[in-house]
């Protein structure tokens, strides 16, 4: 197929917190040393900032760093941690606040900051901007270029006017290819290219296997007299300990009199029957949270896979041509639920290495990125939280959280340990008769709601007449293998209703919903036969959450 063809220095696959960052920093080195260089970041969204969900705490560190001046350049931190509770949630009706000595030093928020981490994103945009980099928005990176020694070469953007057969229609044209002399992919978690790259250069071996969590969160906007901006609230406990499973709640009182509200559900749960968008609806209507929303508005809804391994199950982020960062290869803090600084600092570390490669008139090498991250801060934190996942997911909420609090708060990591998760989350599924079921409430249409109206709020939009986006490699294990022994679990850890059994004459069939993907990814990652493949969709696709 004949493409068009671009050239550039350095290719940045996706506009969050992790490329951005590596954008600005790669201006920055450029004109401090007096070179020029043509940096390009393609960004699936139509706008910078549009499929930004996770993340609304900030740690300014990597900020710091990047631009010393923020405050100055009007960088949108307007809200600081004025109050911060940790909670437990004993059953559906009351709560005990843990005391400041009892919560892990990492889970502290003082000094940070409640953001609108969409809006930091397009800030981050037009500082890269005004540097001279340039970013295109609403082109999706659907393919690796190699070159004939196997180094990364660059991306081909997705071909654009396929039908839903993947047959050309009248508006068809072909991905651009962008070659490059060093590529930094920054897709997220779960990115399409990032596992393709890590499975071809074979980055994830002797790793333990990655972890990953469903982040579910909704924007609202509720009366000024709840209101309190600065307000953080974390939680852990009901609903989710009646089905042993882990994670946490929270909500983040923002500006304007809107607050997030959200569950994150640790894909290493057992039960097939549970569904975390109901767990999530019947949290809200605990009196912890519902003091806040009663007689509010909810405005948006999304969610998205959070990648939570930690040091010991991140891959090598380099190879010839390249590097990985930010949560497409794992750099998230688990222990301080943040993972926006992180990513940052990642993006800015491989800006760092690419460029004294390219300085060297080096072009599709090996970048030392590693050595810059075993000798960073970042590595340090990550190093200090290595053990926080694994203890939760093996002990528990309260064992697992006792366990980082003498560690973290005590000994001050004098005494060194290290446990390891070695399961993946997929593996973690029981079969139907060692579960029990689990039976939800309607949701009320006031603080709990059901799956269709959420979608809608998610502003997702696909063309009904373009390829699916979703992969099965065997149509028939649903059916044959998955609906017998774990019920089709795809049914309800969706939280958007895209996968369905309808029955037709008597008959199940697997049917999937395509057009209402969020593309959270949890199929990619809980499917308990790796069945379902996500990819990148036509032209991007997804949802453009607003002030998210």
């Amino acid at each position: 197929m004949e493409r068009e063809s671009m050239e550039f220095d350095v290719v940045i696959v996706g506009a969050g917190p992790a490329g951005l960052s590596a954008a600005c920093r790669m201006m920055q080195l450029a004109e401090e040393n007096g070179q020029t260089l043509s940096v390009c970041v393609v960004e699936k969204g139509a706008e910078v900032g549009a499929h930004i969900l996770s993340g609304a705490l900030f740690e300014h560190r990597a900020l710091d760093e990047l631009f010393p001046d923020w405050e100055r350049l009007d960088a949108p931190l307007h809200t600081a941690v004025c109050e911060d509770q940790f909670c437990l949630l004993t059953n559906q009706h009351n709560f005990l606040n843990f005391p400041l000595n009892l919560t892990p030093e990492p889970m502290k928020n003082d000094g940070n900051f409640v953001i609108s981490l969409a809006n930091f994103c397009r800030w981050l945009g037009q500082q890269a901007e005004s540097l001279g980099a340039e970013i295109y928005p609403g082109f999706a990176a659907a393919e690796v270029l190699y070159n004939e020694q196997g180094g990364v070469a660059g991306v081909i953007t997705t071909d654009m006017g396929r039908d839903k057969n993947g047959e050309p229609k009248p508006t068809f044209e072909p991905g651009i290819e962008l070659r490059a002399k060093y590529t930094i992919f920054a897709e997220g978690a779960r990115g399409h290219l990032g596992k393709t790259l890590i499975a071809n250069f074979d980055l994830d071996y002797d790793k333990q296997p990655q972890h990953y969590a469903l982040g579910i969160k909704e924007l609202w906007e509720i009366p000024a007299e709840q209101h309190q901006p600065g307000l953080v609230l974390h939680g852990v406990g009901w609903p989710l300990s009646q089905s042993d499973t882990t994670g946490g709640s929270f909500l983040y009182h923002l500006e304007n009199n809107q607050v997030a509200v959200g569950l994150i559900v640790d894909l290493n749960y057992h039960n097939p029957y549970l569904s975390p968008f109901d767990e999530f609806q019947r949290m809200k209507h605990h009196p912890l949270y519902h003091q806040y929303l009663k007689g509010g508005q909810r405005i948006a809804y999304g969610a998205r896979a959070i990648t939570k391994g930690g040091l010991y199950s991140l891959p090598r982020q380099q190879f010839p041509g390249g590097v990985l960062v930010g949560c497409d290869a794992g750099t998230l803090n688990f222990a301080k639920i943040k993972g926006s600084h992180t990513a940052m600092k990642s993006g800015m570390l491989a800006a760092e290495a690419v460029f004294s490669e390219i300085s060297q008139g080096f072009a599709q090498t090996t970048p030392g990125y590693e050595q810059l991250f075993e000798q960073s801060w970042l590595y340090q934190e990550l190093d200090e939280a290595r053990n926080f996942g694994a203890q939760i997911h093996k002990f528990g909420n309260l064992i697992g959280g006792a366990l980082a609090t003498v560690e973290h708060n005590w000994l001050k990591h004098r005494l060194r340990w290290t446990v390891k998760d070695r399961k993946a989350d997929h593996e973690c599924l029981r079969p139907l008769e060692k579960s029990q079921p689990i039976e939800y409430p309607k949701p009320d249409g006031v603080i709990s709601f059901d799956k269709p109206s959420s979608v809608y709020l998610s502003g997702a939009q696909h063309e009904e007449n373009q390829p699916c986006h979703l992969k099965l490699k065997d149509e028939g294990l649903p059916l044959n293998m998955h609906l017998e022994r774990f019920g089709e679990p795809s049914q309800r850890y969706c939280p958007a209703g895209v996968y369905e059994i309808v029955t037709s004459n008597g008959t199940p069939k697997f049917q999937i919903n395509a057009a209402n993907c969020v593309h959270c990814k949890t199929c990619d990652i809980k499917d308990p036969s790796q069945n379902i493949t996500w990819v990148t969709p036509e032209g991007g696709g997804g949802p453009n959450y607003p002030n998210m």
